[in-house]
């Protein structure tokens, strides 16, 4: 197995996928064939390198295939190539999970509720945020969303779920039970 100490640290990683970005929008907006054979290049790469990580997938028992799900950047090109092993849902409901303690640790929470369609389904109450946050659950709204389409961008929207509203238990003093017990015993 190759040396962990060679690998690029996330940060290093991100910066060259902005560079690629900043490449790319350039490549497209080049005029003459060179640009478009480049642009055609990077395509067929692609599609080489997705052929690859569909036959580690195949391949994989299924430890390797959650350590590769488990991995952020190699699950986004799982996702990007249509090969994940794990499903849409599993995948978002994974990401509220993870989120959950810090909601939780600024006092609300977020549950996850599944999915209807493309459309992931959370509930968020409470705040979630205490008050030095600002925008409170709408926050958390928010950073949810972006999680659960960053893990499985296939869904198209995440939308909160209106929390059941449940009836208080009904509450009998114990004086009253034993009033009536009393009465009861009298006749």
């Amino acid at each position: 197995m190759a040396d962990a100490a060679v690998r690029l640290p996330d940060p290093a990683v991100e910066a060259r996928l902005a560079r690629l970005d900043e490449v790319l929008a350039g490549l497209e907006s080049a005029p003459g064939p060179a640009a478009r054979e480049a642009l055609e290049s990077v395509l067929l790469l692609t599609e080489v390198y997705g052929e690859a990580l569909a036959r580690i997938v195949d391949v994989a028992d299924e430890r390797l295939s959650e350590r590769l799900a488990e991995d952020e950047l190699l699950s986004h090109l799982l996702v990007l190539h249509s090969v994940h092993p794990e499903p849409v849902e599993r995948r978002a409901a994974r990401a509220v999970e993870k989120l959950r303690p810090a909601v939780r640790e600024r006092g609300g929470d977020v549950e996850w509720a599944g999915v209807e369609g493309q459309v992931a389904r959370v509930r968020v109450s409470g705040g979630g945020c205490g008050s030095g946050c600002g925008g409170g659950s709408a926050d958390v709204t928010e950073v949810v969303r972006a999680a659960v389409l960053a893990a499985a961008p296939e869904l198209t929207a995440v939308e909160p779920v209106a929390e059941e509203r449940r009836a208080a238990p009904a509450f009998v003093p114990l004086d009253s039970i034993r009033r009536r017990a009393a009465a009861q015993e009298a006749r």
